[in-house]
């Protein structure tokens, strides 16, 4: 390991729900494929607080002490005796999940599905809430000087919906609904920017993150407490309905409304996970209309694209982050992310500031 770097390091490590607390661990051991990265700038997503305020997603339960944290960039420290495409000091963004690399999902190109991933911050992995974390090579992406850490950052939540955008092959000329403008909502807005959707209709409840997606590049926004969101996007598009809908929100009625605002013949991408397993949809309706329907699971494939995409300037990012932290404030960073929505949108957390 070079001799710049430190033997120990500050850790976020939660211990229960909404008890986080700063620690003193070992800096990584790299192996001779990984690299070892100064970690610059982590987002705190949705998932981060769905783990903080309830200890578990799904299959996906807290056991032990774990860190969060997974929309991470940042600094190589340190280099793997077989590694040939990064040297110290290369501005990285890190795909949080690391695969297999030879089952069926891998070897198809859709290596999201793999079953033996081991993602940041899913149990029992830990994530990026520390100074320095350890990466497989072929997991890391340099970035070129003009892309800020806090953009690389938000790469991962931008490549759920480019996936999105692949997986419902959306169109240059396209329209789209895309209901529910939290961050993984606002940056699939940017997304559909970049695929050159030509109507971007939002519905969300709050001011401020209608606004936001003005900016990111929404042409038509609908708060759903003053305005029917099926009458307007029926009226935005002719009668006609939109191309394709992405519910992000995980919100029932959200993607009872997506649905339903979906033309004959298009396409509904569910990416928001609901609370509960089961929702009621109108199956004659799909039928009648030939409705094609994507799950998306986090994304494969999408980092170059998300680089590109970002460091070109086509999407402007720069009123998305509304709050940054130290990471000895990490635990008023999540409290602020769960409590505030109606006042912030993407919180940082600095590790090393």
């Amino acid at each position: 390991m070079n001799n710049t770097v430190p033997k120990t390091m500050k850790a976020a490590v939660m211990h229960s729900t909404r008890e986080i607390s700063i620690e003193t661990l070992p800096v990584p051991q790299i192996d001779h494929n990984e690299v070892l990265i100064k970690v610059m700038a982590v987002g705190i997503c949705g998932s981060d607080l769905h783990y903080y305020t309830h200890g578990r997603i799904g299959k996906y339960v807290v056991e032990k002490p774990i860190i969060l944290g997974h929309e991470c960039s940042g600094e190589i420290a340190a280099v793997g005796s077989s590694v040939n495409n990064f040297k110290i000091g290369d501005r990285v963004a890190v795909e949080p999940g690391v695969t297999c690399g030879h089952c069926e999902a891998c070897k198809e190109g859709r290596y999201n599905l793999c079953p033996d991933v081991e993602f940041l911050a899913t149990p029992p992995v830990d994530g990026a809430f520390v100074q320095y974390i350890k990466m497989r090579q072929d997991f890391v992406f340099s970035i070129p000087d003009n892309l800020t850490y806090e953009d690389a950052a938000l790469i991962e939540p931008f490549s759920v919906g480019i996936h999105a955008a692949m997986r419902t092959k959306l169109q240059p000329g396209s329209t789209i609904a895309i209901m529910g403008m939290g961050p993984v909502g606002l940056t699939a807005v940017a997304a559909a920017k970049a695929f050159g959707a030509s109507k971007i209709i939002v519905t969300d409840l709050e001011p401020l993150r209608l606004e936001a997606a003005k900016q990111m590049g929404a042409t038509h926004v609908i708060n759903i407490r003053e305005q029917d969101p099926l009458i307007e996007i029926k009226n935005i598009t002719n009668g006609i309905g939109v191309d394709v809908a992405w519910e992000t929100a995980g919100n029932p009625v959200a993607l009872q409304s997506a649905l339903a605002s979906v033309r004959r013949g298009g396409k509904l991408a569910i990416v928001g996970l609901p609370a509960q397993n089961e929702i009621p949809l109108n199956v004659p309706l799909i039928a009648d209309n030939e409705i094609d329907i994507y799950g998306i699971f986090r994304y494969a494939n999408t980092y170059p694209k998300g680089i590109n995409f970002l460091a070109s300037g086509i999407v402007d990012t720069k009123h998305l982050v509304t709050d940054r932290y130290s990471l000895a404030d990490t635990r008023e960073a999540m409290e602020r992310a769960l409590n505030f929505k109606n006042e912030c949108l993407k919180v940082i957390v600095n590790p090393n500031d």
